[in-house]
């Protein structure tokens, strides 16, 4: 607990920061994917309305079976998305799920929030990329106009809710996961696979460049999936366009891999921000035999982040429920990123999958490596300043002002005074 000196020099205990603030303030979710953000009522509706057969036709029988507060490993994380897919096929179906996942951001008071997800998964005949795209941005619109027309924020006594879209290209796939991958094995008979999980990431980052060319908010793009084996730097080309046209760049990397992973993002992907980041500091994972200090190397790489101001977008919950080595979230490297002074941004993944959400997740870390007000203040901005805002630079610095006033005043609020820049 941070204690601090009455007017008489007298030391007392602060109040500490309590699930309620966590809940009041102002939050962003810059990581966090579509498919695995459902509520499981729509999952069950949806699934007998498709005649789709779920393990179980209830919540309780579903967290039991699928959607567990602990994994045995990443493949067992991952089975629930084969439920979810199939009912993520038509517009009516992707209007809504994004509808109900603003819905339940703005309830939690998070305020700007980027949905990630892969279009070429529900892209089909009679669906094309830029409906699936637009049936996303319409359930999103949708809610976001209801809130920002409340009287709330016509008044100013709430902020106003912004998001952005995604898209997502991945390292890896199969010809079974959707009739769009099919179809680039079946234009590409003789290709590595690798080349075509290339040619589809290429596929996917020009779609999205010329969704955002029309006005839709697309606001960067993104590699998912297994990175061993399926190196970032196959996609070289895909985020070369994606520079070349202005899109903003995450990368999912240093989540089952190490640091070298990190560094390919960087240097290779030019990424803005990464994605967990988990085994930055990782030296021990370092396998490149040309890296004959792997421990400066990770230096270097810690300094580069610092230095340039990369946003970790850093998932606690997902990642203890698929890294068995990390057995709570105060042995989680996100200590040492904050202690290393990066920019963190803490990010639910899959809400579903994890049975979480940004204050719960922000509570988890605020307990168990004991942030510090400041610590924290600087995390929830890192979110928003670290965003891959739709609008213009001065639009996106208005929102963040706006963000640390409302701050202040919960600041003052729950603890008598407001942290200082």
């Amino acid at each position: 607990m941070v204690r601090r000196k009455n007017r008489k020099g007298i030391a007392m205990a602060s109040t500490p920061i309590t699930r309620a603030f966590l809940d009041q303030i102002p939050k962003t979710d810059l990581h966090l994917h579509l498919d695995g953000s459902l509520r499981i009522p729509t999952l069950i509706e949806l699934a007998r309305e498709a005649k789709i057969r779920l393990p179980s036709e209830t919540e309780e029988g579903l967290r039991e079976l699928v959607f567990k507060e602990q994994y045995t490993d990443l493949p067992d994380y991952l089975k629930g998305f084969a439920l979810i897919l199939p009912v993520m096929q038509t517009p009516e179906q992707l209007e809504r799920i994004a509808y109900e996942l603003a819905e339940d951001n703005i309830r939690e008071n998070v305020r700007y929030i980027e949905v990630r997800y892969a279009p070429q998964q529900h892209v089909r005949e009679g669906f094309p990329m830029r409906e699936v795209v637009a049936s996303v941005d319409r359930g999103l619109a949708r809610a976001a106009k209801a809130h920002n027309g409340s009287a709330a924020v016509k008044e100013g006594r709430d902020l106003p809710f912004h998001y952005g879209i995604i898209v997502c290209a991945m390292r890896f796939f199969t010809p079974q996961m959707s009739s769009c991958y099919a179809e680039f094995f079946r234009v590409m008979p003789y290709a590595r696979p690798r080349d075509v999980f290339a040619a589809a990431s290429l596929e996917t980052v020009r779609a999205g460049v010329a969704l955002a060319e029309e006005g839709l908010p697309v606001v960067g793009f993104d590699l998912a999936g297994a990175e061993y084996g399926y190196p970032a730097g196959d996609h070289k080309a895909a985020f070369d366009h994606a520079q070349m046209h202005f899109m903003r760049r995450t990368v999912h990397a240093g989540e089952a891999f190490g640091p070298e992973s990190i560094f390919q993002a960087l240097a290779q992907c030019h990424a803005d921000r990464i994605g967990h980041g988990t085994f930055l500091f990782d030296a021990d994972k370092v396998t490149d035999p040309s890296i004959a200090d792997p421990e400066e190397y990770v230096g270097k790489l810690v300094d580069t982040i610092a230095k340039r101001r990369i946003t970790l977008e850093v998932c606690p919950t997902s990642n203890l429920q698929t890294i068995p080595s990390i057995r709570s979230v105060a042995e989680h490297p996100v200590r040492k990123m904050v202690e290393n002074e990066l920019s963190v941004s803490i990010c639910s993944d899959n809400r579903l999958m994890s049975t979480t959400c940004p204050a719960k997740e922000l509570e988890k870390v605020c307990t168990e490596i004991g942030l510090t007000r400041r610590q924290l203040r600087n995390i929830v901005l890192a979110g928003f300043k670290g965003a891959f805002f739709p609008g213009s630079y001065k639009e996106k610095r208005a929102l963040v002002r706006e963000v640390i006033k409302r701050y202040a005043a919960l600041e003052v609020e729950h603890f008598g005074d407001a942290i200082l820049v």
